[in-house]
């Protein structure tokens, strides 16, 4: 495949003292614009995130669109794929291109990867909503490190695999040494039994709702995937402490313009509601939100996405 002939071709070259200096450069070899994958290839991944620990799945190459030129990969867990519809925090799920493993941010192809691999190559991309300047730090006899670092948005350290041709492990690392996200491979291999989702997604709301110590009213609109399609449902996520004094309290409701409740939820005094991920229907049009609040300290962060759902039974 196209990445691991022009990475190999690079460690041949620095490797030229113990191996002759017969090795062709990677502006002589003539490689494919696509990766050798198959359909079914997977990588399982221990995924670890400070809201949701750690957890296993695979990233499976679910199909091949010779139109659009991308490969998609679905992953495992029906909840991961639309944990990442809403929260967008895998970047590697959903389309990569055939041409240097493109993924995508905000519908546009982004160069994570930037083949051929060297030592001091440099590039930029977009992803998790910063800019960042990436540089090719060390060659390893299997992979290439890459550092990557953005100014509001910390460091991102990954290897790419010359021998699978994807990732070997990422982490994405805060200004202040948090660690945002990261993956690490445990297992890969061809075949993949069973069924892979994938959810491409459009963000509609996020709002953190606080202060209010009273009710309050707010509005979304159920639209605008770039491809024009009607999404398939909506995707929710809460995040919810409320104020242990007495008299705190909170409720969230929505409602399609139908008047029909989607979503209804309450709280007492000293209770949370972490990390809470669902669905609710889809109904083209204006969603009413009443968020009621009590509490010096009660917050309530809410966030909602349309999402196309994909999924392949391989």
């Amino acid at each position: 495949m196209r990445a691991l002939l022009l990475l190999f071709v690079m460690l041949g070259s620095s490797m030229a003292g113990c191996i002759g200096d017969s090795s062709p450069t990677a502006e002589e070899l003539q490689v494919d614009e696509e990766p050798g994958w198959q359909v079914g290839d997977w990588f399982q991944y221990i995924f670890t995130t400070p809201q949701y620990g750690q957890d296993t799945a695979r990233l499976v190459i679910a199909d091949k669109i010779e139109s659009d030129g991308n490969w998609m990969l679905g992953i495992s867990s029906r909840t991961e794929a639309q944990r990442h519809a809403v929260l967008n925090h895998n970047p590697f799920l959903g389309r990569l291109t055939f041409s240097d493993l493109k993924v995508f941010e905000n519908g546009i192809a982004q160069t994570v990867f930037h083949f051929p691999m060297d030592v001091g190559n440099t590039w930029e991309f977009t992803l998790f909503g910063h800019e960042w300047s990436a540089e090719v730090s060390e060659l390893k006899q299997d992979g290439a490190i890459i550092e990557a670092s953005s100014g509001g948005g910390g460091t991102i350290v990954y290897t790419f695999d010359g021998k699978i041709g994807f990732l070997r492990e990422f982490e994405w690392t805060s200004n202040d040494d948090q660690s945002l996200f990261a993956m690490e491979l445990t297992e890969h291999g061809s075949n993949h039994d069973g069924r892979v989702w994938f959810v491409r997604a459009t963000d509609l709301k996020s709002e953190i709702y606080q202060n209010i110590d009273g009710e309050f009213y707010d509005t979304f609109l159920d639209s605008g995937h770039p491809s024009g399609a009607e999404f398939d449902h909506l995707i929710w996520y809460l995040d919810v402490i409320i104020d242990d004094s007495t008299g705190s309290s909170g409720s969230l409701t929505i409602k399609d313009h139908l008047e029909t409740t989607s979503l209804n939820r309450a709280w007492g005094d000293s209770s949370e509601e972490n990390h809470a991920i669902g669905t609710i229907p889809s109904v083209t049009g204006e969603y009413s939100l009443t968020v009621t609040l009590y509490g010096s300290s009660s917050y309530i962060h809410l966030r909602i996405a349309g999402g196309l759902e994909q999924s392949w039974d391989l």
